[in-house]
């Protein structure tokens, strides 16, 4: 029997993909107005929307985030651009969401490496890239219940969108970011 489930964010992607191609899926890039209980599971990927926390409580499993940072570091807005700027690990991380901004319980992450001529453009790519495929190979896994996230340790760091200085291009070197 497939599965029922909410894709949060926009529906142009592999994830949104490869659940359609398996599952029973609904997409939403709004704020939700409707209740989440009906889903067996919900899965963001690149939403902006904050879930409050009676959303997060009928939800009846976890609702799975995607995020391009290496988690605890760069939670929120602009991870790419904040972990060249404060050089903090670079990578993705798959969590749970919980009441506060990329907080959640990790279910697996994964360190990505970079040559130093990338850019804003192709470092952002990469990183969505590798969530993507991160994500589809561990998607199985993670509804099975044999993938059990863990808190995440340590204080790390998060950006709002207000603090984003803005770029003329995101061609700029990464290296020409790092403090």
């Amino acid at each position: 029997m497939k599965l029922k489930i909410l894709f949060l964010g926009d529906a142009d992607n592999s994830v949104y993909t490869f659940l359609k191609e398996r599952e029973n899926v609904m997409s939403c890039c709004e704020p939700i107005t409707f209740s989440l209980s009906p889903y067996d599971w919900i899965v963001s990927y690149g939403y902006r929307h904050i879930l409050n926390q009676h959303q997060i409580d009928e939800s009846c499993n976890p609702i799975i985030n995607l995020h391009i940072s290496y988690l605890p570091y760069n939670r929120g807005a602009d991870p790419n651009y904040w972990s060249w700027v404060e050089d903090t690990p670079k990578g993705v991380t798959i969590h749970a969401i919980d009441q506060g901004i990329d907080t959640g319980d990790i279910y697996i992450q994964k360190l990505v490496t970079f040559s130093e001529n990338e850019t804003l453009t192709s470092s952002y790519t990469k990183l969505k890239n590798e969530i993507e495929v991160l994500f589809m190979n561990s998607f199985d896994k993670i509804v099975s219940g044999s993938m059990v996230p863990v808190p995440q340790t340590g204080e790390g760091s998060i950006h709002y969108v207000k603090q984003f200085p803005g770029l003329k291009s995101w061609d700029v070197r990464v290296k020409e970011l790092v403090k």
